[in-house]
């Protein structure tokens, strides 16, 4: 590029093109370095973690609750990690007695339809989680044992693979907090 600008230079008539062209390579790189997500990483999977939505809408006194599911989301976030929520295709009609998809859990979560996945009828949320969870190698929030599923997915029973929690004195916690990194200070 440099050389074709330092050509437009010296040729006659055409130093206006050599200007054109230099103011043009500057707007294009600010444009690029202001750009969303300039100069952010990606997250790796480490900071990954998948939930077991139908199991945590439960936490608050075994009682389906959405505002339980969006606490725990929220306080995962904080921690810093990515959660991915699944839940059992009745999970909507559980809640409101109509079937929701990812988009509608993702928008009631305030998460991204793509970290939001809803089983399809007549297959149960576990495989799916366990089978995700064994691909990333992340821990899955839930007080389920999966105990049906040892046999297919042992590496569930490996300390920090099934992340416990639950809800006390008004306000989720979950054992991971443990093992988050450490956050600046408030």
């Amino acid at each position: 590029f440099a050389g074709g600008a330092a050509a437009l230079a010296v040729l006659p008539g055409l130093q206006d093109m050599a200007l054109i062209a230099g103011l043009g390579a500057v707007a294009s790189l600010v444009l690029v370095l202001l750009a969303p997500g300039a100069g952010k990483t990606v997250e790796p999977d480490a900071r990954r973690i998948i939930v077991d939505g139908s199991n945590v809408l439960y936490w608050q006194d075994n009682t389906p609750r959405l505002v339980t599911l969006v606490a725990v989301v929220q306080h995962l976030e904080w921690l810093g990690y990515r959660p991915l929520v699944i839940f059992d295709a009745n999970a909507g009609y559980l809640l409101g007695g109509a079937f929701r998809n990812a988009q509608a859990f993702g928008r009631d979560l305030g998460l991204p339809a793509k970290l939001v996945v809803v089983a399809p009828r007549g297959t149960p949320a576990d495989i799916i989680l366990l089978a995700k969870a064994r691909k990333k190698q992340v821990p899955v929030v839930s007080n389920d044992r999966y105990r049906d599923w040892h046999a297919q997915f042992p590496e569930i029973q490996q300390p920090g693979r099934l992340v416990r929690g639950g809800w006390r004195d008004g306000r989720v916690w979950v054992d991971i907090d443990a093992y988050a990194p450490a956050r600046a200070a408030a």
